[in-house]
């Protein structure tokens, strides 16, 4: 194998995306053969990298015969260097192609284990079992750059906002939400988990610094084998002091429409590769109270539970209301976690949010009040004891506050329309799968 002058190679790289917008002149260029044909006298490689894909042509007269050798010891996916000349060609592919001066061979690839085409048909579990070779598709590739625009446009309109971006722990000593299922581990001589939520945390926070914002991994011991449940996957979670559930409702709102335009202005080239142009729309917003909710949906004969949306309800919503984020507030108190203000009249502070014909959202007010918190863990089974730092975490001047967690897996699926959510996740975790 060849090794480079890395150091000189990076200040003289051109990206393949940018040989299309220059004119003809010698570059050096780096990345993996697509493919690789030879006609006799004349071989064709098509390099990519990540920005493009390019036709390098070698005619056996035209070259040295180090660099139309070289060729032969290249297989589908190996890392080459290959530096060059630009010229016009009706022939090739964008109109450009490479007449290679040296070709040299960085890393020969074995046979791919799965078709690595932007038209495989390959099934998904195969090709997550090579998720490494997987992302070499260049459909692929425009998930994950659309959703690192995602990410970015989070923390630009959190910013915006005011909010400081903070990290909390994933080792906790008691369930954050008071739920069964989670992952128990040995801390040393006690017993502790991995955290379901930064929940408790973020308020903490939220109750000194006002606005808080971050980007949480969270683990839920769920045995259910669906396409839109992980047992690992991210929350983008907001907190804000001095604020109630219409508050906490109008910045998510905000949000997804400010994360949505970003992606509309930054990833065209992505949308388009994945059949999303013109379809992708900033969505609008919709409110109704659960009881209005629930009225809507009996008219449409659509099942409700008595204090939650069911699967088909939350569809229904998606099919009535499409584009468009559909607010449902005024939750029954049963059907909200211990730390959500409640009411009176058995309502509650708490919300959803519906997009797309699914929970992106739970959300709402919290229960500053200790007393409350206390009264409402005991009624739900839990011990008071074990939240004894988070409950006198508000008995030192904690104010009304409110905020939510939004899954970005969830949210990603959702804007890219795909049908299972393991696309959407790089190295997903699931009951089955805890490798690549």
């Amino acid at each position: 194998m060849v090794e480079l002058d890395f150091m000189k190679f990076s200040k003289n790289r051109t990206l393949i995306e940018d040989v299309f917008k220059g004119k003809s002149k010698t570059v050096e260029l780096a990345g993996w053969v697509h493919d690789i044909r030879a006609l006799g006298k004349i071989k064709f490689i098509l390099l990519k990298d990540v920005s493009g894909i390019i036709q390098v042509t070698a005619v056996k007269s035209k070259v040295s015969e180090d660099v139309f050798s070289e060729i032969d010891k290249l297989s589908r996916e190996s890392v080459v260097y290959v530096k060059g000349k630009v010229v016009d060609s009706k022939q090739a592919p964008g109109g450009k192609e490479i007449i290679p001066e040296e070709v040299k061979l960085l890393a020969k690839a074995l046979e791919p284990a799965i078709d690595v085409t932007d038209f495989s048909k390959t099934e998904l579990p195969k090709r997550l079992d090579y998720r490494f070779l997987d992302l070499h598709r260049k459909t692929t590739q425009a998930i994950f750059k659309i959703e690192s625009t995602l990410l970015q446009a989070f923390r630009e309109f959190m910013i915006k906002e005011g909010a400081v971006e903070a990290v909390f722990p994933s080792i906790i000593g008691s369930s954050s939400e008071g739920g069964t299922e989670v992952y128990k581990l040995k801390y040393f001589e006690k017993d502790a988990f991995l955290s379901q939520s930064c929940q408790l945390y973020k308020q903490m926070v939220a109750c000194s610094m006002e606005k808080v914002f971050t980007l949480f991994t969270v683990w839920r011991a769920e045995k259910h084998n669906t396409v839109r449940h992980l047992n690992e996957s991210r929350q983008l979670d907001y907190e804000q002091a001095f604020a109630d559930e219409f508050v906490a409702m109008d910045v998510l709102a905000r949000c997804v429409q400010y994360v949505i335009k970003k992606i509309l202005e930054v990833n065209k080239k992505e949308l388009e590769l994945l059949g999303l142009k013109g379809k992708l729309k900033v969505p609008k917003t919709k409110y109704m109270t659960f009881n209005e909710a629930i009225t809507l949906l009996k008219k449409h004969k659509v099942h409700v539970g008595e204090d939650d949306l069911s699967t088909d309800a939350e569809k229904k919503l998606g099919e009535l209301y499409p584009d468009t984020i559909v607010f449902v507030h005024d939750w029954p108190i049963s059907g909200k976690p211990f730390y959500i203000m409640p009411k009176g009249d058995g309502l509650s502070g708490g919300f959803d949010a519906i997009y797309q014909g699914t929970e992106i959202t739970s959300g709402g007010q919290r229960v500053h009040i200790p007393e409350i918190l206390e009264k409402q863990l005991k009624e739900r089974g839990l011990n008071p004891k074990d939240f004894k730092s988070y409950i006198d975490s508000f008995r030192y001047g904690a104010p009304p506050h409110a905020g939510w967690g939004m899954g970005l897996e969830r949210l990603m699926m959702l804007i890219l329309g795909v049908g299972n959510i393991r696309e959407v996740v790089l190295f997903p975790r699931d009951r089955e799968r805890i490798t690549p």
